[in-house]
């Protein structure tokens, strides 16, 4: 019996720990509910600890149980746990573990010698005084440290522990106790006629017994449920925080609890030799205590350095008590991103260098401490020449690569103070203060030379600069002026064969205002309508047939009236206008002679910027569908200068053209650079020969010579040659005696409206046409 006793103490003492331990994890009407179970689970067994030891003595006299006072003991044993552990948890209360536990030693003596009084014996019971104070010391001294250690951390090891010290108090309180009993058997004392045998007391404590194991199965299972939920919680919530980039942080005050892989990551270590660190040792700003958050923190690494993070923190509930959950964002790359847009908004993205922002504020800035001090500034504007045709004949990464080379290049001849800058495109600035007329130009020449020097790869062979220099405050006195005149004075650079500088003159900048205007004027004379064609006859020798027109564009401004040909069209090109201008001829002239009765050829004159534009071919066709004309009767006419550009471009769109049946012919023969290869790769179906030659065949042996020559090696590659600018019955009895095909001059017609060829265009003699 009395190893039953304390098997019921110890399943007792461990079910009602554990229920309290589960009660301090709850709040409200859970944790009341939590306790009420708990305290129930303790004075049960409390008491039926103590009568289960009752029932194993025997004293050998009659005895009974008092029934009153035997249920009053178990409702003494239930109170007294419930206050206890009441106590215990009560938040605030200093102590409060070691007082709940001096409670429940006294509410177990209480209990005890409300039983003992309960004990109905023929006899007497004296009490030994000593033993009893030692008793109930026994009873809250181990009470108290059975509480203290249960509620220190919740681990089982400590469970198990407050459990033996509880047994402890309970047993200790009840042995020691029965010792200081003494009974003095007495025949005279009657037992009364209320008390209940041991037998049903017995049944009684088996109650008891089978509610404390009951109450021990539930809470053990209940335990074991919310250790696997834990578990399972705590894998699913490690799962979501190491699923997330930010770092995560759980702390106790300034303790660290856990952290996620991101966070340990960033320190350096392993999430394991982080826990329990002081968080005030890796945050250089205390971002655990203070405000709710700080934005930004110095987080130390394990190699000692410092990464700029932002800390958000935020009050959570973890293991049942409040902890400071902080989420840690690397800023390294927002840091760099937001230093790479600071440097772009002020640099150039492909090669450095300051933009033209920078450059208009600094040129600010050097404008007024010049005027300040009376000292000469100097504004240098570069150009690259041809930068067009290394994009087309390189490719965009040469032109890119081109770029970053002259930047260096003449970055490296710059003195301190002085600054470049790229101000799009190939146009480059230089700004250079305290510099005079010839200091500049000094400058200038060292930019030049260093520039043909440079290692500028595959298009070093055609690329070079032009600079204009403009000075302050002789050229201009404000940052616009300045830039105006350096890049009038780059223009004339330019004009002039490029390759070199040029300072600003007063009379440059009518010459550009001149040029500029007609850049503008151009780029709307289609559309105003004052663009129109002209045709010119081309004839054939032998029987003075027209077999078709070529047709001459001719531009009537307004104003200007009649602009040349070799004015407008060479602006056209370097503007890229002519690309505009180029179309319209094309359409007009295809629609008129598809109009004609007469199925004569209609020779159209393509520059080099039309011939190395995308979309040639593809514009060919879509005219040709648009207007009707038979792609036979367009004679499209190109330059061997247009060739050389890019001579695999210009040969895959010719033989697209070729394909589509347009006829193909080489003007200018003769000149330029002119190349027995060019005709032997090209598919032409005419050669013109210039007019200069033709028009000194009778009076120059040289001329005559070239123009035998040419016709020779046009009967030889089998191709017709049509020769240009005849106009003396001379000059056509010598083409017609060397046996040339076709001829065009003003001996059969100057170039005007397709009015005044209708007899050709449609067939009717010359009166009834002007009849008609």
């Amino acid at each position: 019996m009395v190893f039953l006793a304390a098997v019921v103490c110890n399943l007792a003492a461990a079910t009602s720990l554990t229920l309290l331990d589960h009660a301090r994890l709850r709040a409200g009407r859970e944790r009341r509910l939590w306790l009420s179970t708990a305290a129930l689970a303790g004075g049960t067994g409390i008491w039926a600890t103590h009568f289960i030891a009752m029932l194993a003595f025997s004293p050998d006299i009659a005895s009974a149980y008092d029934l009153g006072l035997t249920g009053l003991s178990l409702l003494i044993g239930i109170g007294m746990a419930a206050a206890g552990f009441w106590t215990a948890l009560r938040p605030g209360l200093p102590a409060a573990a070691w007082l709940g536990g001096a409670q429940i030693g006294l509410g177990v003596g209480a209990m005890h010698f409300t039983g003992m009084a309960a004990f109905e014996v023929a006899g007497r019971i004296t009490w030994n005084l000593g033993l009893v104070l030692a008793a109930l010391a026994a009873g809250t001294g181990l009470g108290s440290l059975a509480l203290a250690t249960t509620l220190r951390d919740g681990s089982v090891r400590v469970k198990l522990a407050g459990a033996g010290l509880m047994v402890a108090s309970i047993c200790g309180l009840h042995f020691t106790a029965m010792t200081a009993a003494t009974i003095v058997p007495d025949p005279s004392i009657a037992l009364s006629g209320t008390a209940v045998t041991a037998g049903t007391l017995a049944l009684a404590v088996a109650l008891a017994s089978i509610t404390i194991l009951a109450l021990a199965f539930a809470g053990l299972w209940l335990h074991q449920r919310d250790e696997r939920r834990s578990a399972l919680e705590g894998d699913r919530m490690r799962g979501l925080a190491n699923a997330a980039v930010e770092g995560l942080v759980v702390c106790d005050g300034d303790r660290i609890v856990t952290v996620n892989d991101s966070f340990a990551d960033l320190v350096g270590l392993e999430p394991d030799a982080l826990t329990g660190a002081a968080l005030a040792d890796l945050l250089v700003e205390p971002a655990a205590t203070g405000s709710a958050e700080v934005p930004e923190a110095q987080l130390r690494r394990r190699d000692g350095s410092l990464v700029p993070v932002e800390v958000i923190r935020r009050v959570i509930d973890f293991a049942g008590r409040p902890h400071a959950a902080l989420a840690v964002r690397d800023l390294r790359a927002r840091k760099r991103a937001e230093a790479r847009i600071a440097f772009l908004a002020h640099h150039d993205a492909l090669t450095g260098a300051p933009n033209r922002t920078s450059f208009n504020a600094r040129l600010l800035q050097e404008i007024a401490l010049a005027q300040a001090a009376g000292r000469p500034l100097a504004v240098l504007c570069a150009d690259l020449d041809r930068f067009k045709e290394v994009n087309d004949l390189f490719g965009h990464a040469a032109g890119d690569a081109l770029l970053r080379t002259v930047c260096a290049a003449i970055t490296a001849v710059l003195s301190p103070g002085q600054m470049l800058a790229r101000l799009g495109g190939d146009e480059f600035a230089v700004l250079a203060p305290n510099l005079d007329a010839p200091g500049a130009e000094a400058l200038g020449e060292t930019i030049l030379a260093a520039l043909r020097q440079a290692e500028t790869g595959p298009a070093g062979a055609i690329a070079a600069a032009s600079l204009g220099i403009a000075l302050y405050p002789h050229d201009g006195e404000d940052a616009e002026t300045l830039m105006i005149q350096a890049d009038t004075a780059l223009y004339r650079a330019k004009q002039e064969g490029r390759g070199r500088l040029r300072f600003y003159e007063a009379r440059m900048g009518v010459q550009v205002r001149e040029r500029r205007q007609i850049e503008h004027d151009l780029r709307h004379a289609v559309e105003r309508g004052e663009m129109r064609v002209v045709y010119q006859p081309q004839t054939r020798i032998d029987t003075g047939e027209a077999v078709g027109f070529e047709a001459l564009l001719r531009w009537q401004h307004p104003e200007r009236g009649n602009v040349p040909p070799d004015r407008f069209i060479p602006i056209s090109e370097e503007t890229g206008s002519i690309l505009q201008i180029g179309e319209w001829v094309l359409r007009e002239t295809c629609r008129e002679a598809a109009s004609w009765d007469k199925p004569l050829r209609i020779a159209v004159n393509v520059s080099a910027v039309q011939l190395h534009a995308p979309g040639l071919s593809e514009l060919v066709h879509e005219v040709l569908f648009a207007t009707g004309l038979a792609p036979s009767r367009l004679e499209l006419e190109i330059t061997e200068t247009a060739l050389i550009r890019d001579l695999p471009r210009a040969l895959a769109t010719l033989r697209r053209v070729k394909a589509m049946g347009v006829r193909i012919a080489m003007d200018d023969f003769g000149t330029g650079y002119s190349s027995l290869s060019n005709l032997r790769a090209f598919p032409f179906d005419k050669i013109k020969i210039d007019s200069s030659f033709t028009r000194a065949v009778d009076s120059s042996e040289q001329a005559a010579t070239i123009v035998r020559t040419v016709l020779g090696l046009g009967r030889g590659l089998g191709l017709p040659v049509l020769a240009e600018g005849v106009e003396t019955a001379g000059e056509l009895a010598f083409l017609g005696a060397e046996a040339c095909h076709e001829a065009q001059g003003y001996l059969f017609g100057r170039p005007g409206p397709i009015e005044g060829f209708r007899h050709l265009t449609m067939g009717l003699p010359p009166a009834a046409e002007t009849a008609a």
